[in-house]
């Protein structure tokens, strides 16, 4: 990686192409958010649910429409991890012990021929899904202020707050509709829970490091370049730290790769939200936190 030892990009020019970019994927994300509603997993909606795990292969369909009658309901019936493995979520007030019973009964029925063990079994109460859902909404917002804050009081700048947060959202909003769109297509579950949410708080500690980092380098090159121009200032501080940015993010890539392919189907959805989530905050780092502070301060100094 000898080429960025001293590299020189112009990061700045290339922000428009940056917004092009980021707009549509936002589009994307809040249009599959407000039309296809946040999937949320049963810590936040509430109800009971089932991992079964059989001998052989599985059809969902065949299993939630044999699970209609028995249950009240059509339940939310999915593939968890291999073609041998379901997950059964159902809104039905029973007991998670009665609507176990009635599961394995119906199942045995289905596939005489087809063994199933229960891997897993949970159960949440709907005012405590209420509870959990306002706690995890709050510690996302209150995270924002208090990055927004600590950016103002470290760099005494409000542009440098609105560039950090702004980048944030977008890092966080985009790894939403990613999982809104994809909860349906994977084979592992998508839905956000409170694993999720500490997946997006890590999102948030990640990309803010790599921001901070080059915000700086900024100052640090405001006080030695006193002379130099605002915006290729911007653009030295960004090559200053693009080789630590980008060795930072492979080697946590590695990492969070090993764990969503060894890590067991429970982590699968925390560890595709980090994945998602630590190529974002480079690029947001790099293109988008770095070039808001710079349409803000032309605007502020004109």
């Amino acid at each position: 990686m000898r080429w960025f030892e001293t590299p020189n990009f112009d990061f700045v020019s290339k922000r428009k192409i940056a917004y092009v970019i980021s707009g549509i994927l936002l589009a994307i994300s809040i249009g599959a958010i407000l039309t296809k509603g946040l999937q949320y997993g049963i810590d936040f909606k509430g109800g009971k649910e089932i991992v079964l795990k059989f001998e052989s292969a599985v059809d969902v369909t065949e299993i939630r429409s044999s699970l209609t009658d028995p249950l009240g309901s059509t339940p939310e019936v999915k593939l968890f991890g291999s073609e041998s493995e379901v997950l059964i979520r159902t809104d039905n007030t029973n007991t998670i012990e009665e609507i176990e019973t009635v599961v394995r009964s119906t199942m045995s029925q289905l596939y005489p021929d087809n063994d199933a063990i229960t891997e897993k079994t949970d159960s949440v109460g709907p005012r405590i899904a209420e509870d959990l859902k306002s706690g995890g909404l709050q510690a996302v917002i209150y995270s924002m202020i208090i990055i927004f804050v600590y950016i103002l009081i470290r760099f005494r700048k409000w542009t440098f707050s609105a560039g950090a947060v702004a980048a944030l959202f977008h890092d966080v909003i985009i790894t939403l509709g990613a999982f809104t769109l994809l909860s349906d297509v994977v084979n592992f579950s998508l839905l956000i829970d409170q694993n999720i949410i500490a997946a997006f708080l890590t999102i948030v500690g990640y990309s803010l490091n790599d921001t901070v980092v080059v915000f700086d380098r900024i100052r640090e090159n405001s006080i030695v370049h006193k002379g130099m121009e605002f915006i290729p200032m911007v653009n030295k501080s960004l090559n200053d730290t693009l080789s630590r940015t980008i060795i930072t993010s492979v080697t946590t890539l590695f990492v969070v790769a090993v764990l969503f392919i060894f890590g067991g189907e429970v982590l699968k959805g925390f560890s595709f939200a980090l994945l998602i989530g630590i190529v974002l905050g480079t690029y947001s780092s790099l293109f988008v936190a770095s070039s808001l502070v710079v349409e803000l301060d032309s605007k502020t100094n004109k």
